[in-house]
């Protein structure tokens, strides 16, 4: 049974956070009536926000790329998400979601953004899909506290997990590019689209895209590191019959893990 506290749980986590407009609505007003009587009633002054992207993006932009080119470790780069006030999302979200794994991994896995789930913990992964991602990654003989690492595109969670906008993951992109520059790994798995287009680029779909290498470079990286995208956990918990195709990915990040070893 639905109780009102679930209730309004699941309004707020859908994104809902008004009940009443600034009109009662009359039902035995027609339509027009209800417009003039809303045309009577003066609007409210906009506040400006103060906090949060009060500045041109592109000046924000400049503040994120300088205060994550300056983290010299993972704390240094988690201290200055936790100190970035440029992204709108950090005002609704509970906790800055930064990573979790093994610091020196083989594999670094990038999600999208955190859930609610996530957003209560701070940790990535760690609702339904993280379960399954943890399966996914235990099927190649990883895990987080051995050879695996994991992160997200977007550290704070967006209201009523929607995707993220694009100017809200070019804000976070020089974060999650500084956090691969010190984490150095072997191989990185772009989970989910939202994560590959971010971090590769062009306009290839997932459904195209996964099962083939692409890579990451930057001026940091003495080489470019292989990249592979695959589906991500929430969308093989909705359509189930596509893990046979995540498995096979999973075989080919295997062949890969065990080529680099030889190398």
């Amino acid at each position: 049974m639905l109780t009102k506290k679930k209730l309004l749980q699941w309004y707020i986590e859908s994104g809902v956070d008004e009940t009443i407009g600034e009109v009662p609505q009359n039902r035995y007003h027609s339509r027009q009536e209800q417009i003039l009587l809303t045309k009577q009633i003066p609007p409210k002054p906009v506040q400006q926000e103060v906090y949060f992207q009060t500045a041109p993006v592109d000046n924000i932009l400049s503040t994120a790329v300088r205060s994550s080119r300056q983290a010299k470790n993972l704390e240094e780069l988690k201290k200055a998400m936790e100190n970035f006030s440029g992204c709108s999302l950090k005002a609704t979200a509970k906790n800055t979601v930064f990573g979790d794994g093994d610091s020196h991994p083989v594999v670094m896995f990038i999600g999208e953004a955190p859930g609610a789930d996530e957003d209560k913990t701070g940790t990535p992964f760690v609702g339904v899909s993280g379960q399954l991602l943890d399966k996914m990654i235990s099927a190649i003989g990883l895990s987080r506290t051995t050879g695996a690492y994991i992160s997200n595109i977007i550290p704070w969670r967006p209201p009523g997990n929607r995707p993220p906008s694009s100017t809200e993951i070019s804000l976070c992109l020089p974060f999650i590019q500084r956090h691969i520059e010190l984490i150095q790994p072997k191989i990185i798995v772009c989970v989910g689209g939202i994560s590959f287009s971010s971090l590769i680029g062009g306009t290839e779909t997932i459904t195209k895209a996964r099962g083939k290498w692409f890579s990451f470079q930057s001026e940091e990286l003495s080489a470019p590191i292989p990249v592979l995208p695959i589906f991500h956990p929430a969308f093989l918990l909705r359509s189930p019959i596509q893990k046979q195709k995540v498995w096979a990915d999973l075989l080919t990040l295997s062949d890969k893990i065990n080529e680099l070893a030889e190398s």
